[in-house]
């Protein structure tokens, strides 16, 4: 008997997890996470500095330079730093060493820039990965107004229904009362009447200055604290976030938010239609896609990077939508061998 006639005659193996040569295989997902690893590490430098730019910068190019590593034809559909003019991993870039499976990528080098400028928890650094043509354009509509919760409730809530109704529902789905709930929301003032609404439904509220990528998954998995996120966030992130909620088996509803009636009208000239409510699988189309992040400042989530005379050590988190597979990675490694990317004054 040949070795591929055994290979298949004992092979346990379920077919649905099986892909073909064209698709992301499971090897992406370790190689995934030496990018996260270096942009962390990089941007890690300047934490506590008081320079977003600058630390954004330091994660951007080691981003860069390690995606041109990785085995796959990946092109940039959701870049960093359009909305606030920082360096950025451009729409349209194209990323992988060119071959393998062609890709939707979706990058933040930091999600949470004044979060490491200022020393704050929560910072990551984060990737997404998917089959090509699979991840939503939301055509330069930079935020949206977001509702996500874990596979308990993932059948019942409705960002179109009102938000003591939602919480209701979630905390009829957990089997806890309303007011065992935590909501988790960024600080910022327009959302105020939000936060009004949620605690005179008799929840809690957890306030987050930024990095709602981190939020989004501490509302979707379970053991966090956090049984949902609420409010408006940004594009980029809901989608991120809703490769990572494929593996969780959580929700994330969104709708596109202009800002101007600029913004508005480019929406609406390339199709969008502003009350829809995006589903998961309207932010990413895939059963087969990545998501990938490392601490940068400790958080909810993972363990900040942490610098020593001759080792850095980093935590990292993966996900294989596919498989439904979430891995923790610890990292160890030499210092001298990532001189390059360390602040030098």
């Amino acid at each position: 008997m040949s070795p591929a006639s055994m290979t298949q005659k004992y092979s346990t193996i379920s077919p649905s997890l099986a892909v073909g040569n064209d698709e992301p295989d499971r090897n992406l997902a370790l190689e995934l996470v030496r990018v996260t690893e270096a942009a962390a590490i990089a941007g890690g430098h300047w934490v506590g500095f008081g320079d977003k730019n600058t630390a954004d910068g330091a994660a951007v190019d080691a981003m860069r330079s390690f995606l041109q590593t990785v085995h796959f034809n990946g092109v940039v559909v959701i870049g960093e730093g359009e909305k606030d003019e920082a360096p950025m991993l451009f729409n349209g870039e194209r990323v992988g060493d060119g071959t393998g499976p062609e890709c939707d990528v979706a990058v933040d080098p930091i999600d949470g820039t004044r979060l490491t400028a200022l020393g704050i928890n929560n910072a990551l650094a984060v990737l997404a990965v998917a089959e090509r043509g699979s991840m939503f354009d939301p055509s330069a509509v930079f935020y949206m107004e977001k509702l996500v919760t874990g596979p308990e409730a993932a059948d019942m809530v409705d960002l179109r229904l009102p938000v003591k109704q939602n919480l209701h529902l979630i905390a009829k789905a957990k089997g806890v009362k309303v007011n065992q709930l935590n909501v988790m929301i960024l600080d910022r003032d327009r959302h105020r009447p939000l936060v009004e609404e949620i605690r005179e439904a008799g929840a809690r509220t957890k306030f987050i200055m930024d990095g709602d990528v981190a939020g989004a998954i501490a509302a979707a998995r379970s053991g966090t604290g956090v049984d949902a996120l609420m409010g408006i966030g940004g594009t980029p992130e809901g989608i991120v976030a809703a490769c990572a909620i494929k593996s969780l088996g959580g929700v994330i509803q969104g709708r596109l938010w202009p800002t101007s009636d600029e913004e508005k009208q480019k929406a609406i000239d390339a199709g969008h239609d502003l009350e829809r409510v995006l589903s998961t699988n309207d932010l990413v189309s895939s059963d087969n896609c990545y998501f990938a992040a490392t601490g940068i400042t400790d958080g909810d989530l993972l363990r900040g990077v942490r610098y020593s005379k001759d080792k850095v050590l980093t935590q990292s988190i993966v996900m294989r939508s596919k498989s439904g597979t979430i891995r923790f990675v610890d990292g160890e490694h030499q210092a001298s061998k990532w001189e390059g990317y360390a602040r030098k004054s």
